[in-house]
């Protein structure tokens, strides 16, 4: 299967800041603060060669990293990136890989630099600085310059960093020893919109309101007049976005696909329905496989191989209704919604390369080279919160853009050890109960996702003086910003004793509630 949506198609549209990725854990930061800013950034791996690169941003900035420059198997930039003449910001690893790269200027420092550290601008008329003044930074280094590199000046310093901030004396190159894009940086917002605005000359135009109609019309020429596309959507407000944004672009020849497997929330399936079919007018197939999905799932109790049924169930079921969709003019479906998002597209360019894989997902990916379809991935550009806003101009119902996240494979990994129709009750119930005294409570916005597991052991509880061996419900409740690292969320005592007296009294074969206060790392969000 082909992808006819390369991330640098939208520099056809808007101004880009090239951000070239060294392996720093904050490099994304760099692209959300300028986003937040409402100026277009994507990132790429510092290896990139700009002679392959399809666009020519209008700036540069290069990240941090965990490497020395002046070892032999250091990263570094393709040198032509000096020759597009436009402005450059080293950042950490990138101010060191300019020195290094001008006259090797770069040693192990004798102290570290790890936290806060308060910085002195040296030099109030440098573009870089412009209305910034002494502050705290954020600093996260060992190696240091040791002296300027030709043909620059000191405009920053730190008790510790003599060479904080530098700048070319007649270009626009600049390096700075700390992190701006880290809100431990006072300023650093303000500092990465001189760079942007006032240096790079950025417009501030990038808004989801220009992205519809960027987007729109990219389908539309991509699908044409008379093609038509399918996709699977879930509820969520990924796939509920991309297929609103393919209702606008090509009307009800886009076909959505919602595959109730029997692992859902409660009323799940009824909810989608009304809102994406009666709601929102998308052409929309519900197929009930909950039976196919559960019998499958029989006698199965390994994680991995859960996620691997579910999976395969899915593509089977999907391919079968999918074959089912024949186009009014007799021809065959040419294209395949996916909600890719930013997020997954850093992943993979990352110069650190993928992470070490904690558990496998499941989506429509396994359909590509069967379906031999070309995929359209309308929100590729998107974070998460840009797509949430994206909903909210789009009129989709608040309960789905503010959806929590459901994994693909649903309760099926929420009930631990065997999935049973039984057993998937339980869970559902006890997942119900919390999440509406959750929403009762106006707590649903401030969390980044809550839910109920059912763990494969038994306790012993007393109910109507009767001794009782019944199951155990964990509940998870997270606080987080992109969901690599998450800490539980801090409950009133009366919230979490209402919760667990309603699931024991109301949800029958539970007789013991527990919270899980565990943050990630080293738990992950969910128990499978």
């Amino acid at each position: 299967m082909s992808s006819i949506d390369k991330t640098s198609e939208i520099t056809k549209s808007f101004d880009t800041i090239l951000v070239l990725d060294f392996g720093s854990q904050y490099s994304h930061l760099i692209v959300r603060r300028l986003r937040e800013i409402h100026v277009y950034a994507e990132m790429l791996p510092c290896t990139q060669k700009i002679s392959t690169l399809k666009f020519k941003p209008i700036g540069i900035i290069l990240s941090g990293g965990p490497y020395s420059v002046y070892e032999d198997d250091a990263p570094h930039v393709d040198p032509s990136i000096f020759d597009l003449n436009v402005p450059i910001l080293g950042i950490c690893y990138g101010m060191q890989e300019i020195a290094w790269l001008n006259n090797k200027s770069v040693s192990r420092g004798t102290k570290r630099e790890y936290g806060p550290a308060n910085i002195n601008v040296l030099d109030s008329s440098c573009p870089l600085f412009k209305g910034t003044d002494n502050s705290k930074v954020w600093m996260s280094h060992h190696d240091k310059l040791t002296k300027l590199p030709d043909g620059f000046k000191t405009v920053a310093n730190t008790d510790n960093t003599p060479f904080a901030g530098i700048s070319h004396v007649s270009k626009p190159i600049y390096g700075i020893q700390f992190h701006p894009e880290v809100t431990h940086t006072v300023q650093g917002k303000r500092l990465l919109k001189n760079f942007a605005v006032n240096i790079c000359k950025a417009p501030q135009n990038w808004t989801m309101e220009n992205f519809i109609q960027t987007a729109v019309k990219r389908i539309r020429d991509t699908v044409g007049p008379t093609a038509e596309a399918i996709g699977a959507v879930s509820g969520g407000v990924d796939s509920s976005v991309a297929s609103r944004l393919m209702k606008e672009a090509i009307g009800n020849r886009f076909h959505a696909i919602f595959v109730d497997n029997g692992l859902m929330r409660k009323n799940e399936a009824e909810n989608v329905k009304h809102a994406l079919d009666e709601g929102l007018g998308i052409n929309l197939v519900v197929v009930d496989a909950g039976k196919e999905f559960l019998g499958n799932l029989k006698g199965v109790t390994d994680p991995e191989k859960k996620r691997k049924v579910i999976g395969h169930t899915f593509i089977h079921v999907f391919e079968r209704v999918a074959n089912q969709i024949k186009p009014k003019d007799g021809s065959q479906i040419k294209y395949l919604l996916q909600g890719t998002l930013y997020p997954d597209v850093i992943e993979s360019v990352s110069f650190k390369g993928p992470s070490q894989t904690i558990k496998s997902h499941h989506n429509v990916g396994g359909l590509i080279d069967n379906m031999k379809l070309s995929l359209i991935e309308p929100l590729r550009e998107l974070f998460k919160d840009e797509v949430r806003h994206l909903g909210e101009l789009l009129d989709i119902p608040e309960d789905l853009v503010w959806r929590h996240p459901f994994p693909g494979p649903g309760l099926g990994i929420r009930v631990l050890g065997e999935v049973t129709p039984k057993q998937v009750e339980i869970a559902r119930e006890a997942d119900d109960v919390f999440i509406t005294e959750i929403k009762k409570a106006g707590l649903y916005r401030k969390i980044s996702q809550a839910f109920a597991c059912l763990l494969p052991i038994r306790s012993v509880g007393v109910m109507g003086d009767q001794r009782m061996y019944e199951q155990v419900i964990a509940l998870r409740a997270i606080e987080t910003v992109d969901f690599m690292t998450a800490d539980w969320f801090v409950f009133p005592a009366d919230f979490l004793k209402r919760v667990a007296s309603r699931i024991v009294n109301e949800v029958n074969g539970v007789s013991r509630v527990t919270y899980d206060i565990t943050s990630k790392p080293p738990a992950t969000v969910e128990w499978e």
